[in-house]
C-alpha cells in the first residue's frame, strides 16, 4: 500500500499488543505440549493419562468460550482479555509447580496427574475469555475493507507462536527446574504481557448496561442448544462441516500428542535426551502448516472445497508414513506431510462453515467451530492408549479416518457445493484459522 489510513495508524499500537498476546499464548501452549511426553515418562504417569491432561480443559474451553464472548459485549473487551491472559498465567504457573513436585517425587504419580489436570483446567475455564474478546476488539476498530487482513495477522501470530514454542521450550530445561522450566518461563512471559495489556491497551468500548444481552449476541450460544432458535449444530447447512472439522481436528490432536512418545521409543533414549528430537519434529510440522496457510492457499487461490479434499488426502499420506517409518527421519518427514494437510483442511472447513450460513449466523457458526476445536482434545487419550498396545495403530486409524473424510468431501452435497464465493474471497477466508484449546 502506498499510504496508511489514520485508522491504521491509531490501531498500530493496540494491535501490536494483541499480536503479542496471541504469540505468548501460542508459545506457552505448544511449548508445554512439546515437553509433556518427557514429563510423563520422567514422573511415571501412563502415556494415555498424559494426553488426558488437556481433556477437562478442552471441555471447559468449549463450554465457556461463547459465555465469555457474551460477557465481552456486556463488560467490555479489555477486562475479558485481561481475564483470559490472567487465567493462562495462573494455569501455567500452577502446572510448573505441580510438575516440579512430580519430578522430585513429592507425591504419587496419580496425585500429580490430578493436580496437573486441575491446573490446566484453569486455562480452559478462564483462558478462553481472551480469544473472542481479542477478535471483537480488532473487528470494532477496523473498517470492513481492512478487517480481513487484520484477522489474518492475528492468525499469523498464533501460527508464529506454534512454530517458536517447541523451539524455545528446550532452552528453559535448566538444571534446577529441569522439565518444569519452560512452563515457569511461559508464565513469566504471560505476566509481562498482562502488565503490557493493563497499561498500554486502550478501551473505548461502552459496555451494555443492566446486564442485558446485546441483540447481536443472542445467537452466540445456539450451538449449545439454548434459547428458542434451532441449534446451529443441527442446521443442515453447517452440520457436514462440523462433522468434517471435528474428525480432522481429532486426527491432528491425536497424532501430535502421540508423536513425542513414538520418538522417545523409536530412538531408545531417555525422555530428556529425546526432547531435542521431539522439538525438531514438532517445529517441522508447524512450519509445514504455516507454509500451507501463509503461502500455498493464497498462491494457488484454493477455496474450501479444494482445501478439504487436498488436506485430508495429504494428511492421510503423512500418517501412513509415520505408521511404518523405519527411523526418526521418516517419522519427522511423515509428520510434516500430515501437518501440511491439516494446514489445508482446518482452514478449509472453517471457511466453508462461514460461507455456508448468512451474516446473522456468523457468531453462532464461529462458536460451534470453537467448540469442536476444543472438544476434539478429549479423544486424544484413546489414540495414545491404542499406541501403548499397537505402536502403528493410531496412525493407521488416523489414515483410515482421513481417507473416509476424503470420500465424504467428494460425495456430501454441501461439501461439494460450497465454492460459491469468488476464489479470492475464499482463499482469504480460508487463511483465517481460529485458535483452539490444545494449541495445535
Amino acid at each position: 500500500m502506498t499510504g496508511e489510513t489514520q485508522e491504521a495508524r491509531d490501531n498500530r499500537g493496540p494491535f501490536a499488543i494483541l499480536f503479542g498476546v496471541s504469540v505468548a499464548t501460542a508459545l506457552g501452549n505448544t511449548g508445554m505440549l512439546s515437553v509433556l511426553p518427557a514429563i510423563g515418562r520422567q514422573i511415571g504417569i501412563p502415556d494415555a493419562m498424559v494426553a488426558a491432561i488437556f481433556s477437562l480443559s478442552a471441555v471447559l474451553w468449549a463450554i465457556t468460550s461463547p459465555i465469555w464472548a457474551r460477557q465481552s459485549d456486556i463488560r467490555g473487551r479489555k477486562p475479558l482479555i485481561l481475564l483470559g491472559l490472567g487465567g493462562f498465567c495462573l494455569s501455567m504457573s500452577l502446572c510448573a509447580i505441580v510438575v516440579s513436585a512430580g519430578l522430585r517425587h513429592v507425591a504419587a504419580p496419580m496425585v500429580i496427574f490430578v493436580l496437573f489436570l486441575l491446573s490446566r483446567a484453569i486455562f480452559g475455564g478462564f483462558g478462553s475469555a481472551a480469544n473472542p474478546a481479542t477478535q471483537a476488539y480488532m473487528a470494532e476498530r477496523t473498517s470492513r475493507e481492512e478487517r480481513t487482513q487484520t484477522m489474518a495477522t492475528l492468525a499469523g501470530a498464533t501460527g508464529l507462536g506454534t512454530v517458536v514454542g517447541p523451539l524455545l521450550a528446550p532452552l528453559f530445561v535448566l538444571p534446577i527446574v529441569t522439565l518444569a522450566g519452560p512452563m515457569f518461563a511461559f508464565a513469566v512471559l504471560a505476566a509481562v504481557m498482562l502488565f503490557v495489556v493493563h497499561r498500554g491497551l486502550p478501551e473505548t468500548f461502552k459496555p451494555v448496561g443492566g446486564g442485558e444481552t446485546p441483540p447481536r449476541r443472542r445467537r452466540a450460544l445456539p450451538f449449545l442448544g439454548g434459547g428458542s432458535d434451532v441449534a446451529l449444530w443441527k442446521d443442515e447447512r453447517l452440520k457436514p462441516f462440523l462433522i468434517f472439522g471435528f474428525l480432522v481436528a481429532s486426527c491432528q490432536t491425536a497424532q501430535t500428542q502421540t508423536l513425542g512418545f513414538l520418538i522417545i521409543d523409536k530412538l531408545g533414549l531417555s525422555p530428556i535426551k529425546a526432547q531435542g528430537f521431539i522439538t525438531l519434529a514438532m517445529a517441522a510440522g508447524a512450519v509445514a502448516g504455516l507454509l500451507a496457510q501463509w503461502g500455498l492457499i493464497r498462491m494457488f487461490r484454493m477455496g474450501p472445497r479444494e482445501l478439504m479434499r487436498w488436506g485430508v488426502g495429504c494428511a492421510a499420506v503423512g500418517n501412513a508414513v509415520v505408521a511404518f517409518a523405519p527411523d526418526y527421519a521418516a517419522v519427522a518427514i511423515g509428520y510434516a506431510i500430515a501437518c501440511l494437510g491439516y494446514g489445508f483442511a482446518r482452514p478449509g472447513f472453517t471457511a466453508g462453515a462461514s460461507l455456508s450460513v448468512g451474516a446473522r449466523d456468523q457468531a453462532g457458526a464461529a462458536g460451534a467451530i470453537a467448540a469442536i476445536n476444543g472438544l476434539n482434545v478429549v479423544v486424544a487419550p484413546l489414540f495414545v492408549l491404542l499406541y501403548e498396545r499397537v505402536g502403528w495403530g493410531p496412525f493407521v486409524l488416523n489414515a483410515a479416518i482421513l481417507v473416509g473424510l476424503l470420500a465424504y468431501a467428494l460425495r456430501q452435497a454441501m461439501l461439494r457445493a460450497i465454492s460459491q464465493a469468488g476464489p479470492e474471497t475464499e482463499a482469504t477466508i480460508a487463511g483465517l484459522e481460529r485458535a483452539d484449546e490444545g494449541g495445535v
